[in-house]
């Protein structure tokens, strides 16, 4: 006697094909948030040479200048002194932002039951979400570095990248190492985009997840400038957002900057791993 076994899944269905990354990515571009979040991340160099171009730029009296002193002296200069005002902090908002509101926000609008019966499988609609929003943090997060090498090189021209105490590096090789530092600083933020991620997960307040995660890198910015942590500072999220300093010399420091990324990889499994355990176990009831 044979006994034919019975899938509880409808005829045809396909959990893979439920929730297109492009009806995800369609929804998540038509809110108001992502232009906003898009026009902030341009205006920002606009904001910093206006306020170079009015007020000039302070020679530093320690003699030991940085970034931000000869950010006038080219265009690249411009583009690294607006990258470094925004390294850390003001790069994780929006990473927080799109991250911190992919479940929460379905939560709170009582719309996450009705996506899980569409059907769409858990872990499908996190992996949707996951994707989407990281896009477009990879797009608000470039369009920064972008946009400040478009204005540098049309405010202070296309001259090569002076080093505030190293002596200075081709344009061309100068260039190079920006685009590689845009993509170390991507990676570094992984840690809190799945942080944030995690915590959408957690809970149905959409601010709830995006304030945990800013309050993460508030956080961790303060516990690395503690010196009498030691070692501990290296486990912090925010330890590597700087690391890409090293390689601003004729002859580039790239320990700090692998330190970086395998700190940030790591923990991005982790906070993964966590928000997928949760929400494949959690009661939906929103």
């Amino acid at each position: 006697m044979t006994t034919e076994s019975t899938s509880a899944a409808a005829p045809g269905y396909n959990a893979a094909s439920t929730l297109p990354l492009r009806v995800e990515a369609v929804r998540q571009i038509r809110r108001r948030r992502t232009a906003v979040t898009f026009a902030l991340m341009a205006a920002l160099p606009v904001i910093v040479w206006a306020a170079m171009a009015i007020g000039g730029v302070n020679s530093n009296s320690t003699n030991t200048p940085d970034l931000i002193d000869v950010g006038t002296s080219s265009g690249i200069n411009f583009a690294f002194a607006v990258v470094f005002l925004a390294s850390g902090f003001l790069l994780s908002v929006p990473v927080a932002l799109f991250f911190g509101d992919t479940i929460a926000s379905e939560a709170n609008w009582s719309s996450l039951r009705y996506l899980l019966v569409a059907p769409v499988s858990r872990a499908r609609l996190l992996y949707s979400k996951f994707a989407v929003a990281l896009g477009l943090s990879v797009v608000a997060m470039l369009l920064l570095p972008a946009t400040a090498l478009a204005i540098g090189m049309a405010a202070y021209g296309q001259g090569d990248l002076h080093l505030p105490s190293a002596g200075s590096l081709p344009l061309g090789t100068s260039v190079s190492r920006f685009a590689l530092i845009a993509g170390y600083m991507l990676v570094c933020q992984l840690s809190v985009a799945t942080f944030a991620l995690w915590l959408s997960t957690v809970t149905d307040a959409p601010l709830g997840a995006v304030g945990g995660a800013v309050g993460l890198v508030i956080v961790s910015s303060i516990l690395d400038n503690i010196s009498a942590l030691g070692s501990l500072r290296t486990f912090l999220p925010t330890h590597g957002m700087y690391a890409w300093a090293g390689i601003l010399q004729p002859n580039p420091e790239w320990t700090g900057m692998i330190e970086g990324v395998s700190l940030s990889l790591s923990l991005a499994a982790i906070f993964t791993a966590l928000a997928l355990r949760h929400f494949r176990n959690q009661d939906i009831v929103s």
